[in-house]
């Protein structure tokens, strides 16, 4: 699943092209659960509205509308978004479909703007999806409820993170990290670069780990994040940057996918790939050792 600077970088190339466009129609391709949306509502709040901006809440994605509408995403797995016009932009998992003609057997869902443009949202594995509600009625939503505070935003503090993750001071530190109730966005590459940054083990129960590692912790996820987004995310294998160039941030990760290479602190130390609450998970031993 995409982590944060995968959905960010979708977020930018859509930003650059769709605010002022104007919906003409939205055409569904045999998964209904892919565009889950009355036709009433469809053809009162989307055909005819123009797109106002394109934001982002942790993982979703949301197309906002002149209406007071907008489209909320959810990219899952295998989702792309790819705009064909006079400039185009392809975001997602990279398969053919990004460079070749469209729609195809991948494509749920293609919505044609007045300039003749379109923006096609394809899903191999159907588990993504795209709701046109109340801009205002988002917020309300239950994940959005539960929700952490978003980790890049200048407002959100080391303390907020600190509070947050101290509620589930019984849990490793590694699985309270990546609950999306805590922090957003943050999935299993970026805990484990952060981790291993701020030498902490993924194993230690956050009532072991002092608040001053807990604020290296938050600090080195900022820099870590920002760094995946300046190279236009990280999965090599699922995502691609709006001119379909494949993320770059793992030539530079220290751990993940590094195992049995030396450590980049410890070069006579090989990292090691364990699991951890079900998760595969990459330490350096001498970096990181677990906290009694």
């Amino acid at each position: 699943m995409p982590e944060l600077p995968e959905v960010e970088t979708v977020r930018r190339g859509l930003a650059d092209l769709l605010p002022g466009q104007a919906v003409v129609r939205a055409t569904v391709f045999d998964s209904p659960k892919s565009f889950p949306n009355s036709p009433t509502d469809v053809q009162q709040f989307l055909y005819g509205a123009h797109v106002t901006a394109v934001r982002r809440r942790a993982k979703v994605l949301m197309i906002d509308l002149d209406t007071r509408y907008s489209l909320v995403i959810h990219l899952k797995m295998t989702g792309q978004l790819i705009f064909r016009g006079a400039n185009s932009f392809a975001g997602g998992h990279p398969n053919d479909s990004l460079i070749g003609e469209l729609p195809d057997r991948s494509t749920r869902v293609q919505i044609d703007f007045t300039d003749g443009s379109h923006l096609f949202f394809n899903d191999q594995r159907k588990f993504g999806w795209m709701k046109l509600m109340p801009t205002d009625e988002i917020e309300n939503l239950p994940f959005m409820q539960k929700v952490g505070p978003e980790p890049l935003d200048k407002k959100t503090e080391a303390g907020d993170f600190i509070k947050r993750i101290r509620r589930r001071q019984n849990s490793m530190i590694k699985p309270a990290f990546l609950d999306q109730s805590v922090i957003a966005g943050v999935g299993n590459i970026y805990a484990d670069e952060s981790l291993w940054a701020a030498k902490i083990h993924p194993q230690t129960r956050v009532r072991n780990v002092s608040d001053d590692q807990l604020e290296d912790l938050f600090n080195e996820l900022r820099q870590i994040l920002q760094l995946s987004i300046d190279q236009g995310g990280s999965t090599d294998k699922n995502y691609v940057d709006a001119e379909g160039r494949k993320g770059n941030y793992l030539s530079f990760a220290h751990v993940f996918r590094r195992e049995g290479q030396s450590c980049h602190r410890h070069p006579d130390q090989e990292i090691v790939k364990m699991k951890v609450s079900g998760r595969g998970t990459h330490i350096c031993p001498v970096c990181q050792v677990e906290a009694k």
